[in-house]
């Protein structure tokens, strides 16, 4: 009876494929459910409400990028933003972006101005060597202005210089991630005051990635799609960080790596902005300031007083 139901819920092309593809497929398969029943029943071995208080935390961390690109898709549209506007937009958040987390390194006194320097220099020298080498190979295989895809997509220069300045901020969004990450399952006393707080931090990163692909395609979806994407990255690296177990040691210096990424890839797309337009450009870039600087500011301020940051000082980021 039980074949009878397969054989008629199967599709024909299925039916007459060869043995070998499906078997292949069937161990595969088999692999993958046994691989996944591993990691299951270890994580259940480990799983305790420090790290339940983590996992909830994760979850808030995403849902601020995609606000961030509601917000963002939402006022361009209804004020029709020109993309030196948005470009500026985005140019600005990052700034913030940048100098938040190494600002609080620094009036902390966690890290020394040298070391500091030097980590925000590698990272943007990293960075800009890399999207340099990435743009020159782009370059040299072009042969008219647009760059065909393997889904025939045509993708200009400023499209992909868009991508890569969106890349750093996902490397920013990772690092930030693996720090709550470890400073989550310390902290106690979930319950809506982290409602307000989590998303309201990265909600500028979601900002600043829809209004950067905005400013460079002007396609509303394509901003909320980045936009999602970069939500999901933080709680994929809290989550790695709580699975994995990693300590703090060594996180600020990746975090300050990250933000020093920032530089190089915005400074190509304000440049861009400030030859289309340099007054609607140079007031995109004030509104991209202010309104990071109000999200993290309000998202610390309201963090500072509830017992998740009190009791995860780490997590204040």
């Amino acid at each position: 009876m039980i074949w009878m139901a397969v054989d008629e819920v199967l599709p024909d092309a299925f039916k007459e494929a060869l043995p070998t593809p499906v078997a292949s497929a069937a161990t595969l398969s088999v692999a993958l459910m046994e691989a996944l029943s591993t990691l299951f029943q270890n994580f259940s071995h480990d799983f305790n409400s420090a790290n339940a208080s983590g996992f909830v935390v994760s979850l808030l961390f995403g849902l601020g990028p995609l606000l961030g690109g509601l917000v963002l898709v939402a006022f361009a549209l209804a004020f029709c933003l020109q993309h030196a506007f948005l470009m500026g937009t985005a140019s600005g958040i990052a700034f913030i972006l940048g100098a938040w987390r190494p600002l609080q390194l620094l009036l902390s006194s966690k890290m020394g101005f040298l070391p500091l320097m030097l980590l925000l220099t590698v990272g943007a020298a990293f960075v800009h060597v890399s999207s340099s080498a990435i743009l020159v190979i782009v370059s040299n295989k072009r042969t008219s202005n647009n760059l065909p895809t393997l889904t025939r997509f045509p993708v200009s220069v400023l499209t992909l210089k868009s991508f890569l300045a969106c890349g750093t901020v996902a490397f920013h969004a990772l690092a930030e991630g693996l720090e709550l990450g470890v400073a989550g399952p310390k902290a106690y006393g979930l319950g809506r005051h982290m409602v307000l707080p989590v998303p309201l931090h990265g909600l500028p990163r979601g900002a600043a990635v829809a209004s950067c692909i905005f400013g460079a395609t002007g396609s509303w979806y394509g901003s909320l799609a980045a936009a999602a994407l970069i939500g999901f990255i933080g709680p994929i690296s809290v989550i790695g960080a709580i699975l994995a177990g990693i300590d703090y040691s060594g996180l600020d210096h990746v975090m300050v790596l990250a933000c020093g990424g920032l530089v190089p890839c915005y400074i190509r797309i304000v440049q861009r902005a400030v030859r289309l337009d340099m007054r609607k450009s140079s007031c995109g870039f004030a509104v991209g300031v202010g309104l990071a600087a109000l999200c993290l500011t309000c998202s610390k301020l309201v963090c500072l007083h509830t017992p998740y940051c009190n009791s995860a000082p780490e997590a204040v980021i």
